[in-house]
């Protein structure tokens, strides 16, 4: 299978865990994700710890150049690494049904919140 297909069937499964777990339980679960694949000493996902967690994620097959161009996709800030807002970010985008999703999340929290303000 190329990484072409690996992100597809990624694509696939966030809208499926975000109707199950709610937008919360997402959150939480993305977050659980970046902590096991950063490298522990820097807190950010690198290369390196692309590489080291490989085979856990079924990448084993990608090069280094392509496990790197995961993380240069997702690098907003050019450091070379993803931090943890940038690996949500990069997860969402991956998702072009999960960020429509979202858009109904986010109204949906606000009116929460604006019921919760007497308005």
């Amino acid at each position: 299978m190329t990484g072409v297909g690996k992100r597809a069937d990624f694509e696939d499964l966030l809208p499926v865990m975000a109707n199950k777990l709610g937008g919360e339980g997402l959150i939480n679960e993305l977050c659980n994700g970046f902590q096991l694949l950063m490298d522990k000493d820097r807190g950010v996902i690198t290369t390196e710890s692309l590489r080291k967690q490989s085979s856990f994620l079924g990448l084993q097959d990608l090069s280094d150049d392509e496990l790197a161009g995961m993380v240069q996709e997702g690098d907003l800030d050019g450091d070379g690494a993803l931090n943890q807002m940038e690996f949500c970010v990069l997860m969402f985008r991956l998702s072009p049904d999960l960020m429509r999703e979202s858009r109904f999340w986010l109204e949906e929290a606000l009116e929460e919140e604006l019921k919760g303000d007497g308005v």
